[in-house]
Parts: C-alpha cells; structure tokens; sequence
C-alpha cells in the first residue's frame, strides 16, 4: 500500500471516530503537557492502537491518545503523545500523524516539546517560541518518494515557523504577565543527552535550545503549507552548564512545575489563534 493509501485509510478511521466535527487546528502536546488534553470538551479519544497504520508511543510522560474536540472555540486534534526518532520509528513514520491530518484537511500545527536550554542567560522552566531550527541529521522525513498531493518535491523552509503565530504567541505571554523567550531549537536523535562538547557546538552554530522532536515535524508541515507554531518548555540546562548529570525524572518534573503557565499559554494562543484559509 503506498503513503497516500495509507493516510487515507488513518483519515478516514479518524473521520468514522468523530463524526462531521470540523478541526481548525492540530496540537500536539510534548512531555509534561499531555494532561491538558483533559480540558477539551466534548471529547473523543482515539488510541493511537485502534488508528490504522498509526505508530504507538513508547516514552515516559506520552500517553498515546489522539483527543479531538473544542478548545477555546476552535475544533482541535491533540497529540497525547508524539513519536521519536530514538524509538526506532523512521523519519517518514515520525511525522505520519502530521501528515494525516493534513490530508483530514487540518491547516495549522501547534508543537509544543520540553527541551534541554542552551542560552546560559536563560533557565530552567523558561518557555521560548521557536523562531527557527538546526537539523545536521542526514535523515530527512522527506527522504523517498514524494507524493505530489502532500507538496512539492522542493520547497521553502524560509518561514517554517508562522511570523504571525509567533507574534500572537509574544502578545499572549504579555497578557500573561510570562516573560517568553524568543530563540533556535536545535535537533539531535537521542535518546542520549547531548554531550558537553555537542552542547558548546549547538552554541555555537547559534542554537538556544536542544531536543529530540518537533523539527521533523515542522519540516512536514511546512512541506505541506501548515501555519506551524512551536513553543518550548526549558526543562534543564543542557549537558556542561552545570556540574551535574542529566535524567528524564528532572524533565518531568520541571514540566509538571511549569504546567500551569504553560497551559495557560497554550490555551490563550489557541483562543487567538486565527482561521487561515
């Protein structure tokens, strides 16, 4: 069965779940965010199991669900949950649940991802909206055959990240009284931290953040001529700032500390968050 196919069938599953719904926008929500999926109303939860061709989330903190419903009056599809590159999952199969909504006829992309900072100026539990990304990786979610229907075989990565969106995003966390960082999220495979030396790298090709997620993601929407926002949580300082070891337990927590900022945040972006057409 070849991609289109395939996506089609995971649509049309997702269609036979939520009936003639109408979905402005697609989240997804990253480590420490998915409980937020809670405060949509009337909501249908899919697991990701049941969805054709779906991959199914492995990490800690993902819950694997696809909640639809309303949120701050737009129809939206969440992501309990995303995929990784660690995971074993390829790039294509990364951003499967992007493309699938896409073809559902979704325009806009709201990421969200917890990440280790880089900035020394900043710290930990800081949100920073991402202007741009470094991807060094070989590996491309495009790589292979390119199905016309999705977008160009070449194109545009000028603007992956909505100048509009990110404009909202600055006024809302004003409104908020949150002081929202600006700044480049920069992509590695994990799932080991980075090394001190990567680290002092990523600096220095001009990167304020570092993850494992949201830029294969970005690079698919923008394929596809999403309106994508990504917003990060800063959940520990990355590896060498500080004389000490990373873990997974101090990303949840900083997350969980964060978590209502960071929901107000994505709540008030949404409630702005314009139609496109």
């Amino acid at each position: 069965m070849d991609l289109m196919a395939m996506l089609n069938e995971s649509a049309d599953y997702i269609r036979s779940r939520i009936g003639d719904e109408k979905i402005d926008l697609a989240i997804v929500l990253g480590s420490g965010l998915g409980d937020m999926a809670d405060e949509i109303e009337d909501a249908v939860v899919i697991d990701y199991h049941d969805i054709p061709h779906f991959p199914v989330s492995t990490v800690p903190g993902h819950k694997g669900c696809l909640v639809v419903g309303r949120l701050e009056g737009h129809g939206v599809m969440c992501m309990q949950g995303r995929f990784h590159y660690y995971e074993g999952y390829s790039m294509s199969e990364v951003v499967y649940p992007v493309r699938t909504m896409k073809v559902m006829g979704i325009g806009s992309l709201f990421l969200t991802n917890a990440a280790g900072c880089v900035n020394k100026s900043w710290k930990p539990g800081d949100l920073m909206i991402i202007e741009d990304h470094i991807k060094l990786i070989a590996d491309s979610p495009l790589r292979g055959a390119n199905p016309e229907a999705l977008g160009p075989r070449f194109f545009d990565m000028t603007r992956a990240y909505d100048r509009t969106l990110i404009g909202i995003a600055e006024k809302e966390a004003e409104k908020l009284g949150i002081d929202i960082r600006k700044g480049v999220y920069m992509l590695f495979t994990g799932p080991a931290f980075e090394t001190p030396a990567e680290v002092r790298f990523a600096r220095a090709a001009g990167a304020d953040a570092v993850g494992m997620s949201t830029v294969p993601e970005a690079i698919a929407a923008s394929h596809m001529g999403m309106h994508t926002l990504g917003i990060s949580c800063l959940t520990n300082m990355a590896a060498g700032i500080l004389d000490q070891p990373l873990n997974h337990e101090e990303v949840l927590e900083t997350g969980e500390r964060v978590k209502k900022d960071f929901s107000a945040l994505v709540r008030s972006i949404v409630r702005s968050w314009p139609v496109f057409f």
